[in-house]
């Protein structure tokens, strides 16, 4: 784990997608974040440990899913697959797919193993999995303003976690998509799927992957936009584990009352034509109990 001190930083940014403004000075107690996301390797071994089922392995309660047909309460998860054609809609279930029997020990079906990528971050993991994972190892799951302090790397003012150009000399810095989304990927960051940790270059701050290569789930729950900041913001810290929030619910949903969290840091499915959420201010709304083959996390410990 890396020390992250006390600080005040400007979170957020005006410049890019609405849900990332206001961006307003946002205090921070210190804390010690991991270097990397947690692996296949650690969450087998926390899986080993304590017996833990996950999400996607288990099957859906009805109740959650008012009105969805029997037939499709069934245990698996979401998985991407590229479509073999030009997409001319922006309709996510064209690449977006659900595959029963897909999860964290089998992350692109029941045919596919962790065996060869032990080292490359989990996924499939639902918000519950990843709290208990935390738990198990005395941790806990960052805020947003935790997490986005830690990925600035203390270039506060820069756009992304290493500096102010995407691939600075040529050379990509984080494991994100190349080509035009969702139907060609060059691969040129030498990647089609998730990567080893660590493979790309560390932060300012030491840390590795906190921008691409899989989403990150924190604690906050989601809001379309961040607060108004207050008139004496600037002299008034505003400390984000103190702060109250109501739970978030998807509005084209509203009959499933499924809370929604914030993740950060973007995913390998992350392309300059259609999701730039490869920065620090970036975020995402995710339901708790949805897992994704590009969605893991990982801990701090506040002292």
């Amino acid at each position: 784990m890396v020390r992250i001190d006390a600080k005040t930083f400007l979170m957020g940014s005006n410049d890019h997608y609405p849900e990332e403004a206001p961006a307003h000075p946002v205090y921070v107690d210190g804390f010690w974040i991991d270097i990397m996301p947690v692996t296949n390797r650690q969450f087998l071994e926390f899986v080993n440990a304590t017996g833990h089922v996950t999400v996607a392995e288990k099957k859906p309660v009805a109740a959650d899913y008012p009105g969805a047909a029997q037939k499709n309460l069934r245990a698996g998860s979401m998985v991407f697959i590229a479509p073999s054609h030009i997409v001319s809609k922006p309709d996510i279930y064209q690449w977006w797919n659900y595959l029963l029997g897909a999860s964290w020990r089998h992350p692109y079906g029941r045919k596919t193993s962790i065996a060869t990528i032990l080292d490359h971050p989990v996924v499939h993991v639902a918000y519950d999995d990843a709290k208990a994972y935390a738990a198990w190892a005395g941790k806990e799951l960052p805020t947003e303003a935790e997490w986005e302090l830690a990925a600035r790397g203390g270039l506060e003012a820069a756009e992304y976690a290493w500096g102010s150009e995407f691939i600075p000399n040529g050379q990509h810095m984080a494991n994100t998509w190349q080509g035009r989304f969702p139907n060609e990927n060059l691969e040129e960051d030498g990647f089609y799927r998730t990567s080893p940790v660590g493979h790309f270059p560390a932060n300012c701050y030491g840390i590795h992957d906190m921008i691409g290569n899989v989403w990150e789930w924190t604690v906050d729950y989601w809001s379309d936009a961040h607060p108004e900041p207050a008139a004496k913001a600037c002299c008034i810290p505003e400390n984000p584990r103190r702060a109250e929030a109501q739970a978030s619910f998807d509005p084209s949903q509203p009959e499933v009352k499924i809370a929604r969290r914030v993740v950060k840091g973007g995913s390998h499915l992350c392309a300059p034509n259609y999701c730039r959420r490869y920065r620090p201010a970036a975020r995402h709304a995710q339901q708790e109990e949805s897992a994704t083959s590009h969605i893991g996390f990982r801990c701090i410990v506040r002292q």
